[in-house]
């Protein structure tokens, strides 16, 4: 019998039986299952299983967290349930079926911006500085800004509207790219296509209402004889650029059925991208320009109106279910319209202060359970994510499990976006979603959004202990009762002295970042347990402690290693570089070998891989952490091989 035959079948029969799984695939560390009707799932019985770390839904899959040992699991499982399992992407394609068609737009809203966020949070910070520099006049230069005092700090200052032009102006090009990235399309074909969306032969966008028709019909307008066509820009436009991405892709598709491969190189990018750039001109973006005003004119009005304070208060309530749905995608569009429309948005405050009332949500339920060590491990990094602007660990880890703190952040945030509704508050710029988030305020609204940020903070902590005290919204939390008992694998009879700590060594050189920085929220919210995470600036893996290699995905992207003094490490290799299929990774031991400290485990291509367009970034997890006090110890920025990371103390 398998080692987790009993809990395979415990899980299938929690799942709904076979017939409610439609398909099962692994990664390094979850079951990710489609299934027919999730409802069916019984999430209660599903937690007491032994194996069972975690679980969560997205993106239309139910994902069972098991730890490094999952490949095991999955042979077990598709033993005892009979299910073949499908590859990864078979898996998401079974997925849609358990999709809307909003939910279906919504995600494929978020895989096209996703990739452009990194460059749009960093605009936002960059544009919330130069805010600083130039609009905030401090009482010690005199009432002066530090760009009037200072000649070097308005040098600075004109410097970095380079980097915040490049990346808000020529949001176009990140859009079409991005659209033709994730349609499986010729990419360079999207780029070119957003070049000529911004391109300087164009009247800038933001130029254009201060520009007459007389002037443009002159100045500003393509001659082709019986016609004539405006040559303007769309700088910051989200809706043309979308809508030209999306006919250059489809064109593309179309024309590579029908025209014969033999000439499909000249003649596939001739006839996708020169009809899409004229249609993008002529017709897409004078519609997609006209529906995003109107878009934008509706939102602002809805918050400059003698209403506005209800709908300050129900858009700061429910942006957190919002984010649950996945719909929290499309305020990033909106978002951005209002900045290219009125110069500043007064939408993204209330997001910014709905991250903070959930992480002070968590806070007052690590204050309300202290001492439960297990759960620090989860809330305490949650709370630090959720005001560093990343929710999803405070809310499915801590807040939707109790109810209650979910609640209490609600009212909380629904308060704070009141307020700054009433304040008329707004930001120049999209930011950090947390209490960085102030960077991104008009100067002249700093007062206002700190009286919010205490809001949001204050009336999240009172509610949750006040809920939890009467017992509102709260049936498993009680005062007075305890808090149901979880099932844990038994306890192993470690050789190690009780309070021995047991230094791990980096096994990668690079940049070490604490967990929550992890870019995948199950090992940033630490589900899988704790550690660290690092971005490695050379391709030796190398082994951290004495033990044995527990683990070698056959893709050579997760290495699993037991200590001798029975630590379990997970070393995961970069993230989704699954999808390479052992391309560019090269191992140099197997499952079942002894390894001593500092050997060379595996090898990849650095270079290869990132140019492949995946992140290497790598979690180091020590999945036993219910076992073992984790302490990263991150004294220097960059790590060296051999050098300490983490020290293991037995609890």
């Amino acid at each position: 019998m398998g080692k987790f035959e009993k809990d395979g079948r415990d899980l299938l029969r929690a799942l709904g039986g076979k017939d409610n799984v439609s398909a099962v695939t692994h990664c390094a560390t979850r079951m990710r299952f489609v299934l027919n009707d999730p409802e069916k799932a019984q999430k209660k019985a599903i937690e007491n299983i032994p194996a069972v770390k975690g679980m969560f839904t997205n993106a239309g899959q139910f994902q069972v967290i098991i730890g490094n040992e999952v490949p095991d699991f999955y042979n077990d499982f598709v033993k005892v349930s009979g299910i073949e399992g499908v590859s990864k992407e078979s898996a998401k394609s079974a997925a849609k079926q358990n999709l809307n068609p909003l939910q279906r737009a919504v995600t494929v809203l978020a895989e096209i911006f996703t990739p452009l966020l990194p460059a749009i949070i960093v605009g936002g910070l960059i544009l919330g500085f130069r805010n600083i520099l130039e609009a905030v006049p401090m009482s010690m230069l005199d009432g002066k800004t530090i760009v009037e005092a200072s000649t070097f700090w308005s040098g600075v200052n004109g410097f970095l509207w380079l980097p915040g032009e490049a990346i808000f102006h020529f949001l176009p090009v990140g859009i079409t790219w991005s659209i033709t990235r994730k349609m499986g399309t010729t990419q360079i074909l999207g780029i070119v296509l957003g070049i000529t969306l911004v391109s300087p032969q164009l009247l800038n966008a933001y130029a254009v209402n201060g520009t007459s028709a007389a002037e443009i019909a002159k100045n500003w307008t393509w001659d082709f004889g019986f016609f004539t066509m405006d040559k303007i820009g769309y700088q910051a436009q989200v809706i043309p650029a979308m809508l030209a991405g999306f006919m250059l892709v489809y064109l593309e598709r179309f024309f590579r059925k029908h025209i014969p491969e033999a000439v499909s190189m000249i003649f596939v990018p001739f006839f996708s991208l020169l009809p899409t750039i004229l249609a993008a001109h002529m017709i897409l973006g004078p519609i997609g320009w006209t529906i995003g005003s109107w878009i934008s004119m509706v939102v602002n009005g809805g918050l400059t109106s003698s209403f506005n304070w209800l709908f300050g208060a129900l858009f700061g309530a429910f942006y957190a279910p919002l984010v649950i749905t996945g719909l929290h995608h499309t305020t990033l569009a909106i978002d951005t319209q209002l900045i290219a429309d009125f110069g500043s948005t007064n939408l993204w405050p209330m997001i910014c202060l709905s991250n903070i009332a959930q992480g002070a949500s968590v806070l007052a339920v690590i204050f309300a359970h202290r001492g439960d060590k297990r759960e620090e491990q989860v809330s305490i990094p949650s709370t630090i994510s959720a005001w560093l602007g990343v929710t999803e660990p405070a809310m499915f880890g801590i807040n939707l499990k109790y109810v209650y703190p979910f609640v209490a952040a609600m009212i909380g945030s629904g308060v704070a976006g009141l307020f700054v509704t009433l304040m008329k508050v707004r930001a120049n710029a999209i930011g950090v979603g947390g209490l960085p988030g102030i960077l991104a305020i008009r100067a002249q609204d700093y007062p206002a959004f700190l009286i919010a940020m205490v809001i949001a903070i204050a009336v999240p902590i009172t509610l949750t202990l006040a809920f939890r005290r009467i017992g509102l919204f709260n049936k498993i939390d009680r005062i007075g009762e305890e808090l149901p008992v979880e099932v844990q694998e038994a306890p192993q009879d470690f050789s190690t002295a009780v309070h021995a700590k047991t230094p791990i060594a980096s096994p990668l050189e690079g940049e070490i970042l604490p967990l929550e920085k992890a870019q995948d929220q199950a090992f940033a919210g630490g589900l899988m347990g704790q550690g660290v995470v690092i971005e490695p600036t050379s391709g030796r893996v190398t082994a951290p402690f004495d033990g044995e290699v527990s683990l070698l995905f056959p893709t050579k992207h997760a290495i699993g290693l037991i200590s001798d003094e029975g630590i379990e490490v997970l070393i995961h290799l970069g993230m989704d570089t699954v999808k390479l299929k052992g391309k560019y990774f090269t191992a140099h031991v197997k499952q079942g070998d002894h390894v001593k400290q500092g050997q060379l485990l595996a090898e990849f291509d650095l270079k290869a891989v990132k140019a492949a367009g995946y992140s290497m970034q790598t979690p180091v997890i020590v999945t036993n952490s219910h076992h073992f006090q984790v302490d990263p110890t991150i004294n220097t920025l960059n790590i060296k091989h051999a050098e300490t990371i983490m020290q293991a103390t037995p609890i």
